[in-house]
C-alpha cells in the first residue's frame, strides 16, 4: 500500500505574499465579492475626492458593452512624476501599492483634508481585481497614459504634450473587473444609479452622469444629476409617506475657533423627516463614502434629536404620567440624509459599510441638538405635533414590553442584593454586565445606562464549573446570583428549558483587559457553555472589550489634542504611527497603562465599555469548530485529569505566548 509523502514543514514553507497578491488571495477581506460594484465605486469615490476637496465639477461613469467601466473627472490629475523615495511614477504606485495615497497626508497643506478613509486599500483593490486597466492623466501640460493587468504594469508610463482642444487637468480610469473573483461580473444598475446620484445631492454644483453604452445602438442611455437645493430635494423625494411636521434640515462645522475640540471645517449636515407610517428612509456619508451598516455618526444624530425632543416635552410638561421616553421612541419614525464630514475617519472594515469614530458621536450630536431646540422654540405648533408622536410611540412600546412581562407569570426568586437591575423590561434593550470586582463593579454603576443596563458585580474569580454536577452549581453563591438575575435554569446542550424568564437580551462579560481577566472571562465562557449552552446558541453572550491604554495625543495640524484609547498593543502601536504620520513630535504624548477596570472612572468606562455606539462586544458563538469541538478543547483546558495534555499544549505553544508581567 502506497504511503503519502510526509508533509516537509521548514523555512522554505513560509510564503510571502507582495505586492497585491494579498487581495487576489482573499479578495472578500478588502471589497465585497458579490459583484464589481465597491471596486468601481472606489474609482468614483476618488474622483469625488477631487471636487470635495474644491478641484473638480464633474464625474463621468460610462458602462461599456464590453462590461468595462469607465470614470473620468476633471479634478487635479494624479501626480505622475517620481516619488522622491520610492523612485517610482507616483500614479503607479497609487494603482498598485496597498498603503499609498494622497489621503494618509493630514497635515498643514495636504493634498485631502477630507476625504474617505484611510484604509489604504482603494484603487489598488480596483487594479488586482481587473484583467485591464488603463489610466490617462492630465496635468501641467502633459498627457500620461500606463496600463495594467491584474495589478501588474503591462503598459509602461508615456508622456505626450496636451494636443490642442485637451482638456486642462483630470484623470480617466477604465477598469475590465475580473469575473473570477465575484459571484456575478454584472453590475447591479439600480444601485451604481442610486450611489451616482447621491454623490450629486452630497455635492451641490457638480455634475454627475451615467452613461450606458449597449452593442449595436447609436445613442446611449444617459443621466445626468446636477442638484442646487441638496439634502431637501433627495429626501422629498424619497419619502414613502407625507412628514408630520415640516423637514427639519441643517449644518454646521467647526471653524477653528471654537471650544468643542474639533478640528477646523469638521461638522455635519442633515435633513430629516417625521412620518407616521412608511418605511423609513436612511442613507448617511462620511466625506461622500456611503455607511450603508450606519455607525457613530448616526448615534450622534439620534442623540441630538432624542436631546432636543425630550427637552422640548419637559419644558411643555407634555409627557403622560408613567411615560418613560427612549431614544428610539423619536428615532423610529425618523427618515434622514446626513453627510458628516470628519478629519480622519476610522471605519470597520476594508469596504467602509460603518463608522467606528468615537469622536463622530459628540461632533454630530453637539451640532444637531441646539439646532433643533432652537427650531422647537420657534415652531410650537410642529413641536406640539412631534412630541404627540414620540409620546405614541413610547406608550406603544411599553405596551408591548408589559405583555412580555405578564407572560413570564409569576414566583421569580428574589434578586441578588448586589445587582444593580435597570429600570426598562423590555428584552430587546436589556444588558447584564457582569462585572469583574466591586471597584469597578461601582464605576460601571455611576457609568451605565440605568434605564437599560444591570451590573452584577463578582467578587474573585468564579468556580471552574466544567466538572460540577449541575444539582451542585448553587452551592457557589457566585454562580447562584448570576442564575437569578439572568432568570434561566442551569441545563444541558440537549434540553429545551424555559426561556420565557430570561431578563437580559445581551449578558456581557466584563473583566480587565489583561491575563487575569482573560482567566475570568474563560470561567464564565466555561460555566454557560457547560450549564447554560442555549444561551450561547441563542446569541445572548458577550464578551466586552475594554481599552487596555490611553493616549493623551498633543494637536497636530489641523486636529486638536486628544484621548484616544487603545485595545492592545498592536493599536497602540498603530495610533502611535498614526500620531507620527500627523506630524506629532517624538514623545509628545503620553501613555497610560490601565491596571484594570477599577482604574477608570464612571465617564472613562462609559466612553469605552458601556455606550453601545462606541463600545466594542464580542459576541460568543462556536464559529467553526462547532459543538463538539468545543468540548474537547474545553475539556482539555478545563479538565482536572487533562494536566499531562495541558502541559504537552504548553510546550507545543508556549514560544508563541505573550507574558503580560
Amino acid at each position: 500500500m502506497a504511503t503519502s509523502p510526509p508533509h516537509n514543514y521548514g523555512e522554505a514553507s513560509i510564503r510571502v505574499l507582495k505586492g497585491l497578491e494579498p487581495v487576489k488571495q482573499r479578495p472578500g477581506m478588502y471589497t465585497r465579492t458579490d459583484n464589481p460594484l465597491h471596486i468601481i465605486q472606489e474609482v468614483i469615490d476618488n474622483a469625488a475626492d477631487e471636487a470635495l476637496a474644491g478641484h473638480g465639477q464633474r464625474i463621468d461613469v460610462t458602462v461599456h458593452p464590453d462590461g468595462s467601466v469607465s470614470v473620468e473627472d476633471d479634478g487635479r490629475g494624479i501626480p505622475f512624476g517620481l516619488h522622491p523615495e520610492e523612485r517610482v511614477p507616483v500614479v503607479e504606485i497609487v494603482f498598485t501599492r496597498l498603503h499609498a495615497g494622497g489621503k494618509f497626508d493630514k497635515g498643514a497643506g495636504g493634498a485631502y483634508s477630507f476625504s474617505g478613509g484611510l484604509h489604504g486599500v482603494g484603487v489598488s483593490v480596483t487594479n488586482a481585481l481587473s484583467k485591464r486597466l488603463e489610466v490617462s492623466v492630465w496635468r501641467d501640460g502633459q498627457v500620461a497614459r500606463l496600463a495594467f493587468s491584474g495589478g501588474d504594469v503591462i503598459e509602461p508610463l508615456a508622456l505626450r504634450k496636451c494636443a490642442a482642444g485637451d482638456r486642462k487637468s483630470g484623470t480617466t480610469a477604465r477598469a475590465w473587473p475580473d469575473a473570477r473573483y465575484f459571484e456575478s461580473a454584472e453590475l447591479p444598475r439600480a444601485q451604481l444609479t442610486h450611489l451616482l446620484r447621491s454623490k450629486a445631492v452630497l455635492m451641490p454644483g457638480v455634475s454627475v452622469t451615467l452613461t450606458i453604452e449597449k452593442a449595436g445602438r447609436d445613442e446611449p442611455d444617459r443621466q445626468t444629476w446636477l442638484y442646487k437645493g441638496g439634502l431637501r430635494d433627495y429626501l422629498m423625494q424619497t419619502l414613502a409617506a407625507d412628514p408630520v411636521i415640516p423637514l427639519f434640515e441643517g449644518a454646521h462645522y467647526a471653524d477653528g475657533g471654537e471650544t468643542e475640540n474639533f478640528a477646523e471645517g469638521e461638522g455635519a449636515a442633515w435633513c430629516v423627516a417625521f412620518t407616521e407610517d412608511g418605511a423609513p428612509v436612511r442613507e448617511s456619508y462620511v466625506n461622500l463614502i456611503p455607511t450603508v451598516a450606519g455607525g457613530t455618526h448616526e448615534s450622534g444624530l439620534k442623540d441630538g434629536l432624542f436631546g432636543a425632543v425630550k427637552g422640548f416635552i419637559d419644558m411643555h410638561g407634555l409627557s403622560p404620567k408613567g411615560v418613560k421616553l427612549m431614544p428610539e421612541d423619536v428615532f423610529s419614525r425618523a427618515s434622514f440624509v446626513l453627510s458628516a464630514k470628519v478629519l480622519d475617519p476610522q471605519f470597520q472594515g476594508q469596504i467602509k459599510e460603518r463608522l467606528n469614530s468615537r469622536d463622530a458621536l459628540r461632533l454630530v450630536s453637539t451640532y444637531v441638538k441646539p439646532s433643533l431646540e432652537l427650531w422647537l422654540s420657534q415652531n410650537v405648533d410642529h413641536g406640539k405635533r412631534l412630541a404627540d408622536l414620540v409620546i405614541r410611540q413610547a406608550q406603544t412600546r411599553q405596551r408591548a414590553s408589559q405583555k412580555v412581562e405578564k407572560r413570564k407569570g409569576s414566583g421569580v426568586a428574589v434578586l441578588p442584593g448586589k445587582l444593580t437591575d435597570c429600570e426598562s423590561r423590555d428584552l430587546n434593550l436589556n444588558e447584564l454586565f457582569l462585572v469583574e470586582g466591586d471597584s469597578a463593579g461601582g464605576s460601571a454603576k455611576m457609568g451605565r445606562n440605568k434605564e437599560t443596563q444591570a451590573i452584577l458585580p463578582l467578587r474573585g474569580k468564579v468556580l471552574n464549573a466544567w466538572e460540577v454536577e449541575r444539582d451542585r452549581l448553587f452551592a457557589n453563591n457566585e454562580i447562584h446570583d448570576i442564575a437569578v438575575a439572568i432568570g434561566v435554569d442551569p441545563h444541558g446542550p440537549a434540553d429545551a428549558p424555559d426561556l420565557s424568564g430570561l431578563r437580559y437580551g445581551k449578558i456581557c462579560i466584563l473583566s480587565d483587559a489583561d491575563v487575569d481577566g482573560s482567566h475570568i472571562q474563560v470561567l464564565l465562557l466555561t460555566l454557560f457553555f457547560r450549564h447554560f449552552p442555549k444561551l450561547i446558541e441563542t446569541g445572548r453572550i458577550y464578551i466586552a472589550k475594554p481599552p487596555l491604554f490611553r493616549i493623551d495625543a498633543p494637536a497636530r495640524g489641523k486636529k486638536p489634542a486628544a484621548k484616544i484609547y487603545a485595545l492592545d498593543e498592536g493599536e497602540l502601536n498603530a495610533t502611535l504611527d498614526k500620531l507620527r504620520k500627523e506630524g506629532a513630535r517624538e514623545g509628545s504624548w503620553s501613555i497610560s497603562r490601565f491596571k484594570g477596570l477599577g482604574e477608570m472612572n464612571a465617564e472613562q468606562l462609559w466612553d469605552t465599555t458601556l455606550n453601545p455606539d462606541t463600545r466594542r462586544l464580542l459576541q460568543t458563538e462556536y464559529a467553526m469548530f462547532g459543538f463538539d469541538q468545543t468540548v474537547l478543547s474545553l475539556t482539555k483546558l478545563m479538565g482536572k485529569g487533562e494536566a499531562q495534555a495541558r502541559r504537552d499544549l504548553m510546550e507545543l505553544h508556549g514560544d508563541a505566548v505573550e507574558v503580560d508581567v
